[in-house]
């Protein structure tokens, strides 16, 4: 058992955040190995290396479904990273643990549907949803950072 700092322990909204944090982190996990069976299954490798071990250098090339899974990592990457920031200042701002507990849940059920969309191929306009909606909470936490912030410029 890990030892723990009784002040992070007893911040709900910064628990609340930890696991809403970590689910999305796996969710990326989860993305990375879904590209990497998909470069497997279609025999589409980024590294000649890759490709001389798996058939030969014809298979170091580009594949749509593999292209397809990166553009939903990296879209991962564009929007979770700046949440894990936005998220943990907000969480030192003391806000009420309900509304914070929100904020996290939106945020990544929106992301999770939008990489179920993207990778399953949903019918527009699920997935522009699903980045909208995700991006609400993200902007309330910005603008709360901003407002609790701009008296020490």
């Amino acid at each position: 058992r890990a030892a723990r700092s009784p002040e992070m322990m007893e911040n709900k909204v910064f628990l609340s955040f930890t696991f809403y944090s970590t689910i999305l982190i796996l969710k990326m996990y989860v993305v990375a190995i879904i590209t990497g069976q998909v470069r497997l299954r279609k025999k589409a490798f980024a590294n000649p290396e890759d490709a001389l071990r798996n058939g030969g250098l014809q298979f170091c090339r580009q594949d749509p479904d593999v292209e397809r899974c990166r553009r939903a990592h990296c879209n991962d990457m564009e929007n979770i990273f700046p949440f894990l920031f936005l998220g943990a200042i907000y969480s030192l701002l003391d806000p009420s643990p309900a509304v914070a507990r929100i904020h996290f849940l939106i945020f990544c059920v929106g992301r999770i549907i939008h990489t179920i969309a993207y990778l399953l191929r949903l019918r527009a306009p699920t997935r522009s949803v699903a980045y909208g909606v995700a991006q609400l909470p993200c902007f309330s936490m910005a603008l709360q950072i901003l407002l609790a912030t701009t008296p020490y410029w």
